[in-house]
């Protein structure tokens, strides 16, 4: 029992960041544009997140409020980035997986400059800590309390809130309905008084957002709050591309996937405490790599049914109708 106390409080602050990121694409590809730049943005979120925890680390200032403070630098740092998506892709109607992939390539080199520069190393490395204990009142809940409210993180809450968010906003909000729209038939929303361009840049807006956090949340649940330009953030905003693929772009079926994708992760790192795993005599490094060769499977069978929006990754003219 306690090896799998141990398993889901450690999963959790995994799929978190694989949660929030996958929504923000959700967001972005439901608008009608695909937002291949997740990566970067997250990349981009984290180290300003991390920049601001460096600065104010020894401030006085109590933990959970500097990790507010973080995660609000690191939601404006993923928009503003996300702006030069939404413009090449609505305004100059560039080839949205191309410029994805621009923006990218572009962030861990200018860590790594930015980090040399100031820092005389490849990242930003920060001495606080977000861990808590126990969260009061919630986890004196039997069996749900110390699985999911002891030795966690405030991070695991607020993702939960985000998706809960999502949810409401999707499938209860004029909003949604107009999001959704214009990933599907733009043309007929605009003929109803909707503007796409505006649709689609609070799409990608909202997607820079969550990435941005997401990307901080990364940097301090499973980092330990240190960011590098060498490493990155480990391929986590293409596994949330799958996770939001895997999800068929709907909030609940992207937390199960996200849940999933974190526990093989944790999984990976944890085999010591699984005899079975560790009798096999395989070297650790193999274990690390299931997420990712599960989501080559995954993809591999799913794909075929996945039906994404129609109208993605088209550039809207009006006058194509």
């Amino acid at each position: 029992m306690d090896t799998i106390y141990y398993l889901i409080q450690n999963m959790l602050p995994v799929a978190i960041p694989l949660l929030l990121v996958a929504l923000g694409g959700m967001y972005s590809e439901t608008s009608g544009i695909i937002n291949i730049a997740l990566e970067g943005i997250m990349l981009f979120g984290a180290f300003f997140g991390a920049l601001f925890v460096f600065i104010v680390q020894n401030s006085g200032m109590e933990p959970q409020t500097i990790l507010l403070l973080g995660m609000l630098i690191a939601a404006i740092s993923g928009s503003i980035y996300s702006l030069l998506l939404s413009f090449a892709s609505v305004n100059m109607k560039a080839n949205q997986v191309i410029t994805g992939t621009s923006l990218n390539m572009l962030i861990p080199a200018v860590i790594l400059l930015f980090s040399k520069m100031f820092f005389n190393s490849d990242g930003i490395t920060t001495n606080m800590n977000f861990y808590i204990k126990e969260i009061p009142i919630l986890s004196k809940i039997p069996v749900l309390g110390e699985m999911f409210f002891q030795r966690t993180y405030l991070t695991v809450m607020i993702g939960f809130a985000f998706l809960i968010v999502a949810v409401i906003v999707f499938y209860k909000t004029k909003f949604g309905l107009r999001l959704r729209a214009c990933g599907e038939h733009p043309h007929a929303a605009d003929s109803v008084g909707i503007n796409v361009y505006k649709m689609r840049y609070a799409g990608v807006t909202i997607s820079g957002i969550l990435a941005g956090i997401g990307g901080f949340f990364y940097s301090v649940g499973v980092m330990d709050g240190n960011v590098s330009g060498h490493t990155g953030v480990a391929g986590f905003g293409f596994l949330a591309l799958a996770v939001m693929i895997f999800g068929q772009w709907n909030p609940i079926k992207i937390l199960f996937a996200a849940l999933f994708f974190a526990f093989l992760r944790t999984l990976a790192y944890s085999i010591s405490l699984i005899p079975f795993l560790d009798n096999l005599g395989i070297d650790q490094t193999y274990y690390k790599m299931l997420p990712y060769i599960a989501t080559l499977i995954v993809l591999a069978f799913t794909s075929k049914r996945s039906r994404a929006p129609k109208a993605e990754g088209i550039p809207y003219d009006k006058s194509k109708r």
